[in-house]
């Protein structure tokens, strides 16, 4: 399962990895990640595994998996084909949620006293290799807090690691606190990913395909936006595969569709968007994006 469990809230504590197991928030009785290249990864658990892991409670610094001896030395190098490896970086490139669980061995001021605790929902914001402490390439994984994932507590304030920058502008240590509701669209990424899936990672429009280590990347894009006022629904006819320049050109409105599939770009028509037969696009939702930025 992708995303949250049902009845598990953030912050919910768990005396044993199996209690969390059976409660669905990270099934692996021993392994840190939980996923597969295929489906991506479901969860991972931050529990002092990896000397380089680095947890600054919002933002955790991930040490891939493999390439250890039984004392927890790294003793070889990491690789994107190990599988809990290559689930993260499906999850990047398919911008899926992964759940996050914190183990009492770990030494980060957010780990629990005792236990395991579910700390909610994260995104893998990106991912690249280096030399690790032991001196072996290792892969890891940047992941940030959903906006409504509440911060662990911890007894240490941490801060993340900046450049000093004498332009920095100081800012307000005080600022106006307001009230707010937030509503979200819960969109769903299986359709993005099954138009992905039949384009290939190929760009509709200007035929690109991004290859990146362990993969290729597309962005699944709204042609009429889910949001009000335009309410468009999400479905695969409602999607296009487009690379991200193109998608941004999109949502901007600098490239329009006509009824025949025709790619309008600054008023000029520039071509045809490449079509799969597997792949209906829905042309009410053609039209209210081209009127939308026609009018």
């Amino acid at each position: 399962m992708i995303g949250d469990v049902p009845n598990v809230e953030s912050g919910q504590e768990f005396s044993t990895r199996r209690l969390a197991h059976e409660a669905g928030v990270h099934r692996p009785l021993q392994a840190g990640i939980c996923g597969t290249k295929r489906t991506g990864a479901e969860s991972i658990v931050v529990s002092g595994g990896y000397k380089d892991d680095e947890d600054y409670g919002d933002v955790i610094v991930y040490t891939g998996h493999g390439g250890q001896d039984g004392a927890g030395n790294q003793v070889s190098d990491q690789s994107l084909d190990d599988s809990g490896n290559a689930a993260l970086v499906t999850s990047y490139l398919e911008g899926l949620p992964v759940r996050v669980l914190r183990g009492y061995q770990s030494d980060s001021p957010y780990a629990p006293e005792a236990g395991y605790r579910y700390d909610g929902l994260y995104r893998v914001t990106r991912y690249g290799s280096k030399l690790g402490i032991d001196g072996f390439l290792i892969w890891q994984f940047r992941l940030e807090a959903y906006e409504d994932t509440p911060t662990p507590c911890s007894n240490q304030q941490p801060e993340l690691p900046t450049a000093p920058d004498a332009s920095v502008v100081p800012g307000n240590e005080t600022p106006e606190r307001v009230t707010s509701t937030v509503q979200r669209i819960v969109r769903s990424s299986a359709v993005k990913r099954q138009v992905k899936a039949w384009h290939e990672n190929r760009c509709q429009i200007c035929n690109v395909r991004i290859e990146v280590p362990g993969g290729s990347y597309s962005e699944g894009a709204h042609i009429r936006a889910l949001g009000s006022p335009h309410n468009g629904p999400d479905i695969t006819g409602n999607v296009l595969c487009l690379c991200p320049n193109c998608h941004v050109m999109l949502d901007a409105g600098a490239i329009v569709l006509e009824d025949d599939l025709t790619i309008v770009r600054g008023g000029k028509p520039v071509g045809t968007l490449r079509t799969d037969a597997r792949h209906t696009i829905d042309l009410d939702c053609v039209r209210h994006h081209r009127e939308r930025w026609r009018n």
